[in-house]
């Protein structure tokens, strides 16, 4: 009851991490009927290309062993050179066939993921022992798709060879009293026939299988909210630790920007609002903003400014311009070269003045 609560409250779509999570531990898409595909049709290709010389081959090679029989030495060392040389034939004449096959099969995998590696499909389980488990899977919708499955096969290619063999019960009666050497040819052009139509069914069998596997894994990927939740925390770090951070680091801004402000050369503020303190001296390009601040900040700014004796200049439209345009350590935009001038020139003519 327990687990079907919790799979009912898997409602939000699955994480990259997620799916990546699942394709490490092996919990891939896989269609057995798009395997099936790959290798009957590789199977018809390396029948109708390879298959008349794969055949002769053989033909000849028995043909060989039975027309000479007579004079071949069987007993001891003989025996087994004889052996190793029919296997090496029979070999040779079968193992692009057999490499098709098998690449057939690999590609099969492939197509529908990635390869993966993995040893926890391997790994013990109770599950995998447990019979209230295994009448779970007996019964499950997995299960009962598999069954659908296969009496629809069966039905289809069934129907499919039947149609096509109908027609030819005369002809396959014949080849009872044929020629063997004339039985081969017909037997492979029929064969390629019914491979023919059951790749045919196959194909639309293959391609809903893996739609409807494909849905059944991205099902079982889906995540509840708290699982989100907590894979966020995991990847961009708890909430409550990330804004404790941003206070440290503010705070450290804000001593930084207090021990730079006795040595400005001005402060324009708002003047409740809005603190700006500029820094200028001989050989620089520009004015340089050495600390701002709002509300609290403006009037801490203010009074470190007043206490180590620099100017506080009022002015409310230069001061909200620089506070939302200039950023610490940074050159004031030219646009407001000129505004700027005025006050700093005005703070240098006092500054003559009291000396």
């Amino acid at each position: 009851m327990a687990e079907e609560q919790d799979q009912s409250e898997k409602t939000e779509d699955p994480t990259q991490r997620r799916l990546d999570q699942a394709l490490e531990h092996g919990d891939v898409v896989k269609s057995q009927e798009v395997s099936t595909w790959f290798v009957i049709g590789a199977a018809t290709l390396a029948l109708s290309v390879f298959g008349g010389s794969a055949s002769a081959s053989l033909t000849t090679t028995m043909r060989g062993l039975l027309a000479q029989s007579w004079q071949m030495p069987v007993d001891g060392r003989a025996l087994v050179r004889l052996t190793e040389q029919l296997s090496l034939e029979v070999l040779a004449a079968v193992a692009i066939p057999f490499l098709l096959l098998f690449l057939a099969g690999l590609a099969g995998n492939v197509i529908q993921h990635r390869l993966v590696w993995s040893t926890e499909s391997l790994s013990p389980k109770l599950s995998k022992i447990s019979p209230a488990a295994g009448f779970k899977r007996l019964f499950s919708k997995q299960s009962l798709a598999n069954f659908i499955k296969g009496i629809l096969k069966l039905a289809l290619v069934g129907t499919a060879v039947s149609m096509l063999l109908w027609p030819e019960r005369d002809r396959l009666e014949a080849l009872v009293s044929t020629d063997p050497a004339a039985v081969l040819p017909v037997s492979l052009a029929l064969t390629l026939k019914l491979l023919g139509v059951v790749i045919a069914i196959l194909t639309v069998v293959a391609a809903a299988d893996y739609l409807f596997q494909y849905r059944q894994w991205y099902e079982r990927q889906k995540m509840s909210l708290k699982e989100i939740k907590d894979e966020f925390k995991e990847t961009e770090g708890d909430p409550k630790i990330k804004a404790r951070i941003r206070q440290l680091r503010q705070s450290r801004v804000r001593k930084r920007m207090m021990a730079a402000v006795p040595g400005a050369t001005v402060v324009i503020t708002n003047p409740t609002h809005y603190a700006v303190a500029l820094k200028y001296e001989g050989g620089m390009n520009a004015p340089l903003c050495v600390a701002k601040g709002a509300d609290r900040i403006a009037l801490k700014i203010r009074e470190v400014a007043a206490e180590a004796g620099v100017p506080v200049v009022e002015n409310p439209p230069l001061a909200r311009t620089l506070y939302a345009t200039v950023d610490i350590d940074q050159e004031i935009p030219p646009e407001h070269y000129k505004a700027v001038a005025e006050v700093v020139g005005y703070v240098m003519r006092l500054k003559r003045a009291w000396s």
